[in-house]
């Protein structure tokens, strides 16, 4: 009886949201002048941005066209969108709900799982996250060694289609060694029985997947008969789809990098809770990196207070690429503030901006459209009255593939309702 309950509140409760009234987006050509311009790649300038269908057209001295509607961004910065490389945006809304969580398949080798088929584009976590400048994540599934494929989505359209960007990667849980946490009683003897059954599963499967892919190439894939799971990993192994490896700790970030090397794996290191300690060894391997959430506990007890926040920083001068994610759903809206406490420890402003923007493109593989404010680039955008790194900095307007996206989402609709309670309680 309570579990029905809750489901039925859940549902009456997004009923009231959806049914909300929201402002529809607008298209058509923009010339945002007199503005401060943040590049990203090309350093910071004053001028214009001029948007025409969908792309940035012009940046700079612009000649501002008739049909052009034009906003003044006097005192005012333009940003590209920032690109969160690591989260289950769509895919989740309510993470105490089983009913509102689809990121996790049955099953412990699923890659051929589609994050995208299950995007939901009305979540109402959606305008929440864009209108913090957000404009673009990759949603990713979860559990298991192959738990599916990723996908890279704009927030902004009416079906997954609309909103997909770009290749897809599939993402791998690297088998990790040591204990799962403090409540885990396995003896030493257990834990590394564990650690090498684990290895050796997903050895078997790369190897199949290998196989698959040769017998594939041959022509011979009727002898062996349909195998989804197979046919979608097979492509990984000639390195024509990416890899995202889940891997945190400092020997199982080694034990990696030394699999990557001997299989030929075309990767990007994900989570890296310790890179910190083995920074040179992912520099030297020249493997880029996801990490996050920088607000985060440190890993070991022993590990100072500010670990999670100097991580980025560290690897990031040791030679990494780095790109910083928030690993979540509902506080995707927190990238800007994960990246501000990277610059603030150590990795810089300009490196923590790029984290989130250009270098997060380019390691999804998106770098000729999103990450930067150049003319021929998606017109991913947003304008603010300060650093987007502050907490006090206000996002005034916000644009993606064009689209001007009112700055409304749950939160300003609430915001509004309570601030004028009409018609309140009765005397």
């Amino acid at each position: 009886m309570i579990r029905l309950f809750i489901i039925a509140l859940f549902f009456c409760t997004s009923g009231n949201a959806i049914g909300q009234q929201i402002a529809k987006s607008v298209d058509g050509a923009f010339a945002l002048t007199n503005a401060t311009i943040e590049t990203v790649t090309g350093g910071t300038i004053k001028g214009t941005v001029l948007i025409r269908d969908g792309k940035i057209s012009a940046v700079g001295k612009v000649q501002i066209p008739s049909d052009a509607t034009t906003i003044d961004c006097s005192g005012l910065i333009v940003y590209p969108g920032m690109i969160d490389a690591g989260t289950t945006l769509g895919l989740q809304e309510v993470g105490s709900i089983s009913l509102t969580r689809d990121a996790n398949e049955v099953g412990d080798i699923t890659p051929h799982m589609q994050a995208l088929t299950a995007v939901n584009p009305n979540s109402v976590l959606i305008p929440v996250t864009r209108v913090s400048g957000v404009t673009t994540v990759l949603t990713k599934p979860t559990g298991g060694l192959f738990p599916g494929t990723a996908s890279i989505i704009n927030l902004h359209g009416y079906t997954p289609d609309q909103m997909h960007v770009g290749d897809n990667v599939i993402i791998m849980n690297y088998p990790s060694s040591g204990r799962r946490g403090r409540r885990d009683s396995r003896s030493e003897e257990d834990v590394k029985k564990a650690e090498v059954k684990a290895l050796k599963k997903l050895n078997d499967t790369w190897e199949e997947a290998v196989l698959y892919a040769r017998i594939d190439k041959e022509g011979g894939k009727n002898a062996i008969g349909y195998n989804p799971a197979m046919e979608a990993l097979a492509p990984a192994t000639s390195g024509d789809i990416v890899v995202h490896i889940e891997v945190n700790k400092k020997k199982d970030i080694l034990s990696a990098l030394g699999w990557i090397k001997k299989n030929n794996v075309n990767a990007v290191l994900t989570g890296v809770t310790e890179g910190w300690r083995v920074a040179d060894s992912i520099a030297a391997a020249g493997i880029p990196v996801i990490t996050g959430p920088v607000l985060s506990r440190p890993g070991r007890s022993s590990d100072r207070y500010d670990t999670a926040y100097k991580n980025a920083g560290v690897m990031s001068k040791a030679g990494v690429k780095v790109v910083i994610r928030t690993n979540n759903a509902e506080n995707v809206r927190n990238l800007p503030y994960n990246a501000g406490f990277a610059a603030a420890y150590g990795m810089g402003r300009e490196e923590a901006l790029k984290a989130v923007t250009i270098n997060a493109a380019e390691v999804l593989g998106v770098g000729n459209l999103l990450g930067s404010i150049e003319p021929g680039k998606m017109a991913n955008l947003f304008i603010a009255d300060g650093d987007i790194f502050e907490t006090k900095t206000q996002v005034k307007y916000l644009f993606i593939n064009g689209w001007q996206i009112p700055m409304e989402s749950r939160h300003t609709l609430l915001y509004d309702e309570f601030l004028n309670r009409e018609p309140g309680l009765r005397e």
